[in-house]
């Protein structure tokens, strides 16, 4: 190499020395976190990558990213990336999915910063519960889902339906809407985690809503199951004949269209609009109860972050992106990357002016209201009663609820017989 040449290559050596050197020793040596979600839809892709946008902006010695999955690969793809040291730092889930990366030993207790963001921003106590056993609580709720009755108002006021209070009238009620092309409810029989989600409703109105003895044992045939399953049944007649394929989206399409009268869903605003739906035709109650019930109640799903990495720098950081996104104003953004559908865990988070000035959820606020209200006590087949049995992580992954359904709704059985062979093909499940 020749003189000048010597000279350019040292003259550029030094320039990139100067400016390394006006990089802040904080920014050279930034901590990354990776999170993985499922949230694929790419509303909610932007919604989230916003809020890390800004959070780095303000955050110069921390790099957050996230990496989007699917619910369809993820419960292998990531025992796959613990199993190969690759796994992310933190992890969206749900409660039976977690027991599944818990087996694997990365999942970090995160009781102390739980703790913290009850403090600050008080956690609904049904939050916590699906998240803890063993004494220690796995993963930090993020937002809830819950189920209702949503119908449309003018079937009901045509029909002179005013209130649903037993399974008595909603019987009566389905029956006396369906015809002239309307049927009077959407009642999924597919072997997928909607049908499981439904089925669950009516056993929790059937006062069935604990899958587990205390002792860990089975408690799933049993009176309750069975009025259960028998009503889903009686009510399934009333429902579209295509219904039993059905996952989340056709009820949506349904009801939207006018086809049914009700559903058994979550909030599905924009699906809803999408579909048709008349914002003032759009009615929510709460699920009736079988006579004699004094606990009702619905389905709900709390989502939450496990913290897989067990390095204390990037937990940190971890905690501190978290607890940015818990601040009322970003909470709110964050839960309306789907309005209406996801729904504040926190008594801050519900009085967030962000959450609440979101169009959409003004334009259904008197329904999230209803939802929002008996969400707070919503419950998780396998997530009551104070305990956490962890097989019930392969009941779920083998949708058991929902071919409990199928034998009821496709094959005919009564209720006594489909809860006895449910029972059988549980325990074959988790033995």
């Amino acid at each position: 190499m020749n003189s000048k040449h010597s000279r350019i290559c040292l003259t550029f050596l030094g320039l990139a020395l100067f400016m390394l050197a006006l990089v802040p020793a904080q920014a050279q040596d930034a901590v990354e976190i990776v999170i993985w979600h499922m949230e694929q839809p790419p509303q909610r892709v932007e919604r989230v990558q916003g809020l890390i946008d800004e959070f780095n902006a303000a955050n110069p010695g921390i790099v957050v990213s996230q990496d989007v999955q699917s619910w369809g690969e993820i419960y292998t793809k990531a025992p796959a990336s613990v199993v190969a040291g690759n796994a992310p730092d933190i992890l969206f889930a749900i409660p039976d999915f977690t027991p599944i990366i818990r087996e694997l030993g990365a999942v970090q207790p995160v009781d102390d910063f739980v703790a913290e963001i009850d403090e600050t921003h008080g956690y609904f106590d049904v939050g916590i519960e699906p998240y803890t056993s063993d004494g220690h609580v796995w993963a930090i709720p993020l937002w809830n889902m819950a189920h209702a009755i949503w119908y449309n108002i003018d079937d009901l006021e045509e029909a002179g339906i005013e209130e649903l209070n037993n399974w008595a009238d909603w019987a009566n009620a389905v029956e006396a809407l369906t015809g002239d092309g309307r049927y009077g409810i959407g009642l999924p029989a597919n072997r997928n985690l909607y049908t499981d989600q439904v089925v669950y409703n009516f056993m929790i109105n059937a006062g069935a809503s604990d899958l587990y003895n205390d002792d860990g044992s089975l408690r799933f045939n049993n009176e309750q199951t069975v009025q259960a399953l028998d009503f889903y049944g009686q009510l399934s007649q009333f429902s579209p004949p295509d219904s039993p394929s059905w996952a989340w989206g056709e009820a949506e399409v349904c009801l939207g269209s006018g086809a049914c009268a009700m559903v058994n869903q979550f909030a599905f605003l924009r699906s809803y609009e999408a579909n048709g739906g008349d914002p003032a035709n759009l009615g929510v109650m709460r699920m009736p109860v079988a006579e004699g019930v004094e606990d009702p109640g619905t389905i709900s799903y709390v989502n939450a972050a496990m913290i897989l990495t067990d390095d204390m720098a990037k937990q940190e950081a971890a905690y501190e992106f978290l607890r940015f996104i818990f601040q009322p104003d970003n909470y709110g953004l964050f839960l309306n990357m789907e309005p209406g559908l996801f729904l504040p865990i926190t008594e801050s988070g519900f009085e967030s002016e962000t959450y609440w000035s979101d169009p959409l959820v003004v334009q259904y606020r008197d329904q999230l209201e209803t939802v929002l209200d008996y969400s707070r006590s919503g419950r998780l087949f396998g997530f009551t009663g104070g305990q956490t049995f962890p097989s019930i992580a392969r009941i779920s992954a083998q949708n058991l609820l929902s071919q409990v359904g199928q034998l009821v709704v496709v094959d005919g059985l009564d209720g006594a017989a489909a809860a006895e062979e449910g029972e059988y093909l549980m325990m074959e499940a988790i033995e």
